[in-house]
């Protein structure tokens, strides 16, 4: 099977895997150098793997038959996480305990090739992916299905528009996984793009239907009720909310613990949403303190200002985060801030921003490893630290993970020394 050539798409090559890499996918590599990611394998297996994608001087495969398998692979749950099926879940065919040790090897070495951290330095934070409580199904509070040509809502393939009509999803919540939109309910949704279901944890069920820029609510309220951090939410169905119930508690306190914030403190919450952090600031700085809570999003600000009013030590500003931070529309001087980028992170200008603001302590929330230690690294070259690293399983049996690290000067600001 093994060829000098490089192979076709289609064409099968026998492998044999080597470690894990960020993606949800191994590396492995044909005879004459050239490195191929591999999914549905495990680091030691050998395997025979259908070649999906040719760039120069890399490849794509799925592995279609495993020969030799590895002590950690396991029947995936669903029907559907197959190579040829569902592209959703990317590690259902890893034991639940070897996921989290997959996901953990890829947090340190993003830390290390990305961040520029040596490995000494990555060894002493000894960072590792916990499990949140409930299960490696069951969990996905919000799901997202297209709609195929026929009408019926099913999942994408990996890396592809071509769509899996699907009976159930397992890893949906339960109250999802009842609602009649896939094609075992033979429910149909001609002319429609998308079709969005939510169970939030304060027992509501929604349904929303997109066509093009246009979506309906087709079931359900459009604002969600939420519990976390010992408050309740109302959260507009299209605003951001994290999909795994366990993980607003569970990064709220992770973000406490970290910054340690004291009454009479100043904190910012960037990219803040609906006000989860912010809130949780508030409590610990009291009304002697103060929070500044920057979002873009219309109806999170919205969202925002409802959901914190009996706060007045709580601004919202409406502004995206990089416009903001030069602006002066933030209360200063700062101690705190607790950073909660998108998946492409906050950048270099933020970054930069952040590195002269004067605050004693970042938290950065992050749901992308390689674009937290992008942002490490750009920390770390304007004179601050990466003091602690955490991982949460906040999405089982796909390789996504969400992180809080805590950042500092490397020299402590007068501010913070004063004290």
């Amino acid at each position: 099977m093994i060829t000098e050539r490089m192979p076709e798409v289609g064409e099968r090559v026998e492998l044999t895997v080597g470690a894990v890499a960020h993606g949800g996918h191994c590396v492995a590599r044909l005879a004459d150098g050239p490195v191929v990611f591999v999914r549905h394998a495990l680091p030691g297996e050998r395997v025979v793997a259908r070649v999906t994608e040719v760039r120069r001087g890399w490849l794509r495969a799925e592995a279609v038959r495993v020969l030799d398998a590895s002590p950690d692979r396991v029947e995936p749950p669903c029907p559907y996480a197959r190579p040829d099926g569902c592209g959703g879940c990317d590690l259902q065919h890893v034991a639940p305990a070897a996921q989290l040790a997959w996901k953990t090897a890829v947090l340190r070495e993003q830390l290390e090739r990305i961040g520029g951290l040596a490995h000494e330095e990555v060894a002493a934070l000894a960072p590792r992916v916990e499990p949140l409580p409930g299960g490696p199904l069951g969990w996905r509070s919000r799901v997202r299905y297209a709609v195929d040509t026929a009408g019926r809502a099913g999942l994408r393939k990996h890396r592809s528009h071509e769509v899996v009509p699907i009976d159930r999803c397992r890893i949906a919540h339960p109250a999802i996984q009842r609602v009649p939109v896939l094609s075992g309910s033979d429910r149909r949704w001609p002319g429609t793009d998308e079709v969005e279901t939510i169970a939030s944890s304060g027992g509501d069920v929604t349904v929303r239907a997109r066509r093009g820029p246009t979506t309906t609510l087709v079931d359900g309220p459009g604002e969600v009720r939420e519990q976390a951090a010992g408050r309740q939410w109302r959260v507009p169905a299209e605003a951001f909310w994290q999909v795994h119930p366990a993980a607003p508690d569970t990064l709220v306190a992770a973000v406490l613990e970290l910054v340690a914030p004291q009454v009479g403190e100043t904190a910012w919450d960037l990219y803040g949403g609906v006000g989860l952090f912010a809130a949780a600031l508030a409590e610990r700085v009291g009304p002697t303190g103060r929070v500044t809570l920057v979002e873009s999003a219309p109806a999170a600000v919205r969202a925002a200002r409802r959901n914190l009013r009996d706060l007045s030590h709580v601004d919202v500003v409406a502004a995206r985060v990089e416009r903001a931070l030069p602006a002066g529309r933030l209360a200063t001087p700062v101690d705190l801030v607790v950073l909660d980028p998108p998946r492409s992170g906050a950048g270099l200008p933020v970054v930069r921003a952040l590195a002269a603001s004067g605050a004693r302590a970042i938290a950065y929330v992050a749901c992308d490893p390689a674009a937290l230690a992008r942002d490490v690294r750009a920390f770390r070259e304007a004179g601050w630290e990466l003091r602690a690293v955490r991982g949460y399983d906040c999405f089982p049996m796909t390789h996504h993970l969400e992180v809080v690290a805590l950042l500092v000067p490397a020299s402590p600001s007068p501010r913070a020394a004063g004290r």
